[in-house]
């Protein structure tokens, strides 16, 4: 089989890519490989399926703004009036500071938000008492919230357009597990299956998720990203709150927000390393030892709470600097990375899908300057984003 275009993952990500390929030139072959067509363990599957413009750099605000305006009218942006309607319960977000160097993380992220065209506010506490007065702020010296364009969104709606757009324009989907690439002269000249199928290709997208580094490393190329646990848990309330929740980010790293009539929280592992692509082990304790405490302290109607179902997921970590990783790697001209999204891909999927797309029919970004992803960055320091669950 050759194709022009063959994308290493089918999550979200991927189909965003494949869809706007087809959108940027109908005439591409594409394939799309994906080792597990159930994504029981996907990161696009296990998301919280939520969208934000809180980060500390311009380029990640400018980002979701973009989703945003995406979500709001998707047939719209699709260019198709079948497409489906995102349905949308923006909540907010409600960051909350501790101490001093908190306070001054959220006045400088604020201030690049607010330049960009967010809505972001700060809050003293008893600005977000007489708005939520359930909150027991003991310990918080200013909060920060957006009310506009945040919250959750029908994320797993738009995947399955995507998808299916996708496939109605052509595009092939094939599950099999790449077990290596065929290099030639520093290129890329195959995919390999598992099963021995090869799969020619003269561009090959890296959109692998958490096993991104693995698939790089086939074509003697790294790039930093790791798989890393995330928790989530779903429970209700005996008294439920008298208002919607916003997704609140504690000090401790505990967030929760409204999920429907219950309620959603989250928080990273004991030890936040990088852990096997197939460790989804739960640690059973984590809930009554860390989680419920921090929710109790915080917001004493949550001190009787009945958890209903819980999972593991995986980010797919940068530990660089925490942002995504856009563009051809600098070691093989080939090889399309859309990878490291640390949390936040799924929310970027339209942009970041859209820019891999622009970037390998001509050679650059054309609607949004995603300039400060490529993977040039990857040899210094970076663009470190703080705001990151």
């Amino acid at each position: 089989m050759q194709v022009d275009i063959a994308i290493v993952g089918g999550g979200i990500m991927g189909a965003s890519i494949a869809w706007h390929l087809t959108r940027a030139d109908p005439a591409l072959r594409i394939a799309v490989i994906e080792r597990d067509p159930s994504f029981e363990h996907a990161s696009s599957t296990a998301t919280n399926s939520c969208i934000r413009q809180q980060f500390s750099t311009a380029a990640n605000v400018l980002v979701s703004r973009y989703a945003a305006e995406v979500i709001a009218d998707f047939p719209e942006a699709t260019d198709d009036p079948a497409a489906p309607r995102i349905a949308t319960d923006y909540f907010g977000y409600l960051y909350l500071a501790g101490d001093e160097g908190a306070v001054a993380g959220l006045r400088a992220a604020q201030a690049v938000q607010r330049s960009c065209g967010a809505a972001t506010r700060l809050m003293t506490p008893e600005e977000i008492m007489a708005e939520y007065p359930f909150f027991d702020l003991t310990g918080i010296v200013l909060g920060s919230q957006n009310p506009r364009d945040e919250g959750w969104f029908d994320g797993h709606a738009m995947w399955e357009y995507w998808r299916r757009a996708a496939r109605r324009a052509g595009v092939v989907f094939r599950t099999g597990e790449v077990a290596a690439l065929r290099m030639a002269g520093g290129r890329i000249g195959a995919a390999v299956l598992a099963d021995g199928t090869s799969i020619g290709c003269g561009w090959l997208v890296n959109a692998a998720g958490p096993r991104a580094a693995a698939l790089c490393a086939m074509a003697g190329c790294a790039i930093p990203v790791e798989p890393r646990k995330r928790f989530t848990y779903v429970f209700r309330a005996a008294t439920p709150l008298p208002c919607r929740l916003p997704l609140t980010i504690d000090p401790s790293g505990v967030h929760v927000r409204s999920d429907g009539d219950a309620y959603m929280a989250g928080c990273p592992p004991r030890y936040d390393g990088p852990v096997a692509p197939d460790d989804f082990e739960d640690d059973p304790d984590l809930w009554m030892d860390k989680v419920w405490p921090v929710l109790a302290a915080r917001i004493p109607a949550f001190e009787a709470i009945r958890l209903t179902r819980s999972w593991v997921g995986h980010y797919a970590w940068n530990p660089l600097d925490r942002n995504a990783i856009l563009g051809p790697h600098p070691g093989c001209a080939n090889l399309m990375l859309c990878n490291g999204f640390s949390g936040h891909g799924l929310q970027q999927a339209p942009a970041m899908g859209r820019g891999a797309a622009e970037w390998i029919v001509s050679g650059r970004f054309t609607t949004l300057d995603l300039s400060a992803f490529t993977p040039a960055r990857l040899t210094g320091a970076g663009i470190a984003e703080a705001a990151v669950i």
